[in-house]
């Protein structure tokens, strides 16, 4: 089997909708029938306008949001698991060692540096601190993240440096899915260019990235596929 017939993610007839308890227990529909599937190696991009629906799927296969209907198998130690049915603790096991995430948004624990924020998906993998954070230091180097910063906590950055940071803690690891989530939207034109390299690295690496980027102009290099959301776009709203 090529690396381009493995499917490391596949998500079947999902569907979801948030019921608005204030106004009556009126059902909102987000999406419904989504499918689509990741091979190894390619960097799928969730396309479509602003409310389509784009960020509530990421959230579905990284397991934040339940779903509705379907399955969002994840090939993970060996065997298919599917998250949207997953009890929490096996949900845990495969954002530890299967799906990496970067998020828009940094959340960190206070008085815990920046390096130590990055290398710690590793050690939670059984690395060691020293090797871990010499990983850190690396990645941080290459998004030009000043040296000076690196022993400070992130919560005193500035938006375009905690993404920066958030960043390298995403692609520290070897995860072989990893989710981006607008990963450049704080970012200038230089350090966009570095997460275009590190996308590049992760897909000849093997990796099935799924992301979404509103910067159009980095959207077009990394992406191999669009996937349009709109076209699971729910039938109506239903009481």
């Amino acid at each position: 089997m090529t690396m381009e017939t493995i499917h490391p993610l596949v998500v079947q007839d999902v569907a979801k909708s948030f019921t608005m308890h204030l106004q009556g227990g009126i059902k909102l529909a987000v999406v419904e029938n989504v499918n689509f599937s990741l091979r190894a190696g390619e960097c799928a991009v969730l396309g479509g306008p602003s409310g389509a629906g784009k960020s509530s799927v990421l959230k579905m296969v990284y397991g934040n949001y339940a779903v509705d209907a379907g399955s969002i198998d994840i090939q993970h130690l060996g065997k298919t698991v599917d998250l949207a049915i997953a009890d929490p603790r096996t949900v845990l096991s495969v954002r530890r060692d299967t799906i990496g995430y970067v998020s828009q948004f940094l959340r960190t624990l206070p008085r815990v540096s920046a390096l130590d924020v990055v290398a710690e998906p590793l050690v939670a993998r059984g690395i060691g601190r020293d090797e871990a954070r010499e990983k850190a230091r690396i990645l941080l180097a290459m998004l030009n993240l000043p040296e000076r910063l690196w022993s400070l906590p992130p919560a005193t950055f500035s938006g375009g440096e905690q993404q920066r940071v958030n960043i390298a803690r995403g692609f520290i690891t070897d995860h072989p899915v990893l989710l981006l989530d607008e990963p450049t939207a704080s970012l200038d034109a230089k350090n966009r260019e570095v997460v275009i390299e590190l996308i590049s690295r992760k897909k000849e690496q093997g990796v099935a990235l799924l992301g979404i980027f509103h910067d159009e102009d980095v959207r077009n290099v990394v992406a191999d596929r669009i996937i349009d959301v709109t076209s699971f776009a729910p039938a109506m709203v239903t009481q």
